[in-house]
């Protein structure tokens, strides 16, 4: 399923990149495999400017792999990603799938901003060198404007005392707000969240999610969410898209997915995870 930049063969324009018809993310026909494990295999999707769209469906299904294909972290076998119109990592050039170059990989990637499971903060840094480090180093930002960024973000995720404490001595709740507020010190256009609470105790569990919660109503960043906080998925999404054996098997609508799935297999997972 060639675009139409694709099947000419050229690479977007700086034009078509920034129109608003353009979709933030798009996949086409991709593919990943992890040796002879087909994790993903013909996968086309879209995701529209400022839209917020969950991945649900059983571990294996190939949820992360996606937000990590996005994030360049793991490789495509086959197909394209899109970023705002332009390839991620691969593109056609005469007639042949090649690599884009580093620089626009650099360039594109410096748009998306990933929330981990595991937090994933610097232990040797400070909860504010965290926030800082990459402003400074790759945006080019000054430190002074980096700094002044850091302390606006710990107060919104509610931490505004821990600017010079390590990430060890925080718990698994302040932890993940540090690394929300590193995320949003970027400025991204996308932000991928995996499974950000499942590594939490259950008590902060909401604590994190009305974070995002307010991310989501006050700003236009395009979300790309995998979680298992279905509650928190039929609040904030726009999309719902039902994933299994690496294919997309229901997508709609919140409400539609979670009160009137057509799809026997969504609505055998919903039954698991909400236990009815």
């Amino acid at each position: 399923m060639p675009t139409p930049t694709e099947a000419a063969g050229t690479q977007p324009s700086p034009a078509a990149s920034s129109s608003a018809d353009t979709p933030v993310i798009e996949f086409v026909d991709v593919e990943k495999r992890f040796g002879d494990n087909v994790v993903l295999k013909d996968l086309n999707f879209q995701v529209a400017r400022g839209e917020r769209v969950t991945l649900i469906g059983p571990s294996g299904s190939g949820k992360t792999t996606i937000l990590r294909l996005v994030m360049t972290l793991e490789e495509l076998s086959g197909g394209y990603i899109y970023i705002d119109g332009q390839p991620l990592t691969h593109e056609q050039r005469g007639g042949k799938r090649v690599p884009v170059s580093k620089k626009q990989q650099k360039a594109l990637r410096t748009r998306i901003g990933m929330v981990f499971q595991q937090f994933n903060l610097f232990p040797n840094m400070t909860v504010l060198e965290n926030i800082t480090e990459a402003p400074i180093h790759v945006l080019g930002q000054t430190k002074a404007q980096a700094v002044q960024k850091a302390h606006s973000l710990l107060e919104q995720v509610g931490l505004p005392d821990k600017a010079d404490a390590h990430p060890t001595s925080l718990s698994g709740g302040q932890q993940q707000r540090v690394a929300i507020a590193r995320a949003l010190a970027m400025d991204p256009e996308i932000l991928l969240l995996d499974e950000v609470t499942s590594a939490l105790d259950p008590e902060v569990v909401g604590d994190v999610l009305n974070i995002l919660r307010e991310v989501a109503d006050t700003t236009n960043v395009t979300m790309l969410i995998v979680t298992h906080e279905m509650g928190f998925a039929r609040d904030v999404s726009h999309k719902v898209m039902m994933f299994d054996g690496g294919r997309v098997v229901e997508e709609g609508h919140p409400e539609q997915i979670f009160t009137n799935p057509s799809h026997e297999r969504t609505k055998k997972f919903l039954g698991a995870v909400l236990g009815h």
